[in-house]
């Protein structure tokens, strides 16, 4: 470990300095320079290109937790997190984290009922369909804002529903709803859960609530942790595929958005499952339900037949997502 730090840094100070600060002899260094790496040297530079590689497909974005389960089923075998967090270090291969400023998509000062919060908070589920989230947030281009609607599956943390929109109307939100609903097509008994906004407690989305049994939810005023999963999920996908990234339309992010949520879903480990993709952990609730012989709660085919559209279209790109 000398030896290679007195190489890294021979450029900015003397090398009989160095070896004379570290307690090390200049013969000793040049036979160093000599001699055939290490099992260890060479273990850690493959685990190096190995992380390098993971990093460039997560966008990033993984830090030490996430990257040890890659790489160790990478390597084939397990790695230390400790190991893998000082090669990451060592080689400035840390997830870049950044916030940006806060635009508020919640407009709880309406005439509208407000349901009750029927979730208190409980985040957890043993199937899918049982608790679906929903919110707003937006992102920024140079043609102005462009606000995404997303609904999230609470049992594998999965992106079911999602739509865009240059504004906030009712429409954005129930788009986002009727997606999630032609893809899963839940029974009777699902919990929906979101924010007070207008968008929400207004007449046609809770309509369409209603009529399929689906028991309403809403947070309290002001209280985001009514909803944590939600945000956390909005936070990733503004982190992730927003914060890095210059649009200068709408339709390049909304590009981005769509490929985004299909890596996120069937790609991205997520800590809440253990590191396992939503998409992998679902599969194996489903394979699971075969087993013991269930009735799998949805086919994975949208309950009204759409005419298919165009290829290289964005709305293609979405079924393509979808699956």
């Amino acid at each position: 470990m000398k030896y290679a730090w007195i190489e890294r840094h021979r450029h900015r100070w003397p090398v009989a300095l160095l070896c004379e600060l570290l307690g090390v002899s200049r013969s000793g260094l040049y036979a160093a320079r000599i001699r055939a790496p290490a099992q260890r040297t060479l273990d850690d530079e493959r685990l190096v290109a190995q992380i390098r590689q993971a990093q460039r497909k997560h966008r990033g974005c993984y830090g030490r937790r996430r990257m040890t389960d890659e790489v160790s089923d990478m390597h084939g075998s397990p790695v230390n997190h400790k190991r893998v967090g000082r090669l990451m270090r060592e080689h400035g291969l840390q997830s870049r984290k950044r916030r940006r400023r806060r635009v508020c998509t919640t407009d709880s000062r309406h005439g509208h009922a407000v349901a009750p919060n029927v979730l208190q908070r409980n985040f957890t589920a043993t199937a899918p369909n049982q608790k679906w989230l929903a919110d707003i947030t937006y992102v920024p281009t140079d043609e102005g804002w462009l606000y995404l609607a997303l609904v999230l599956d609470v049992y594998a943390r999965k992106i079911v529903g999602w739509a865009m929109s240059e504004a906030m109307p009712q429409q954005l939100t129930l788009s986002a709803l009727e997606v999630a609903l032609g893809w899963r097509n839940p029974d009777a008994g699902l919990v929906h859960h979101s924010d007070r906004g207008s968008q929400y407690a207004a007449g046609a989305y809770q309509d369409k609530l209603q009529a399929l049994g689906i028991t309403v939810s809403m947070s309290r005023k002001g209280d985001c942790w009514d909803n944590a999963p939600m945000e956390s999920c909005n936070g990733t996908v503004k982190v992730e595929c927003i914060h890095d990234e210059h649009f200068a339309t709408r339709e390049q992010a909304r590009q981005a958005i769509v490929e985004y949520i299909g890596y996120y879903n069937t790609e991205r480990r997520h800590s809440a499952l253990g590191n396992v993709a939503p998409a992998e952990f679902e599969r194996r609730w489903y394979a699971a339900a075969k087993n013991r012989g269930m009735q799998p709660l949805y086919v994975g085919h949208p309950r009204v037949t759409h005419r298919r559209p165009p290829p290289g279209s964005s709305q293609a790109a979405e079924v393509a997502v979808r699956g």
